[in-house]
């Protein structure tokens, strides 16, 4: 088993071609083994699609927008607590089963930030 070795970390435009390397790694990953990861990335290119060709003002497309970047944000920590949890152990343990809710409850108020939002901006532009 290979150790981390904190001292000898990467720097400058190195540092930054490994995170894009590892991120990439990861969004493959989520897009293979991650169902709702997959519905939400669905759901942030309709949102792509529909401010392409909606008439709102800047300010409503980039609020859709960032609400739809923050659903697949918050799917992906909840994923990540997912992985670890799952990786200390796969035995039933109330703390685990939180840490799993806690994730879930993060995916859900985003998705819940993101629905508000576009009430808020249809209301504004169609009722």
């Amino acid at each position: 088993m290979t150790l981390f070795d904190s001292s000898n970390k990467p720097t400058g435009f190195t540092r930054l071609k490994l995170a894009l390397i590892n991120s990439i790694k990861g969004f493959k990953w989520l897009l293979a083994n991650e169902s709702a990861f997959k519905q939400e990335m669905l759901m942030l290119i309709a949102t792509i699609l529909v401010l392409c060709i909606w008439n709102i003002s800047i300010y409503e497309k980039l609020l859709l927008l960032v609400t739809a970047l923050l659903v697949v944000f918050a799917e992906i920590i909840n994923t990540a607590i997912e992985v670890v949890v799952d990786r200390i152990s796969y035995e039933i343990n109330p703390l685990s089963g939180l840490a799993k809710d806690l994730g879930s409850a993060g995916v859900f108020v985003s998705l819940t930030i993101c629905g508000v939002s576009w009430l808020a901006v249809i209301y504004n532009n169609i009722l």
